[in-house]
């Protein structure tokens, strides 16, 4: 299975990115992407590649689901 991480682009210098996602600034290629995007919109990112843009509304509705899995992973199985 995959899985590819809605990221904020916040740099962009040539073939290369810096994205945050949840806080945390990670550097990723751009090379894969059919068209460059922009600082400040979203990618999907697997494996260190950017591999399509998404629009910012479809991000933050898939990270809140990570969120969602996250807690429920926590919880403590036996009640």
């Amino acid at each position: 299975m995959c899985l590819a991480v809605p990221s904020k682009i916040v740099k962009i210098d040539g073939l290369n990115a810096t994205v945050d996602v949840y806080g945390a600034r990670k550097e990723i290629n751009l090379i894969l992407m059919p068209e460059q995007p922009e600082v400040g919109e979203y990618v999907l990112v697997h494996a260190g590649f950017a591999i399509q843009k998404i629009d910012e509304q479809a991000a933050k509705e898939t990270l809140a689901l990570f969120d969602e899995i996250a807690e429920k992973m926590d919880e403590d199985p036996v009640s």
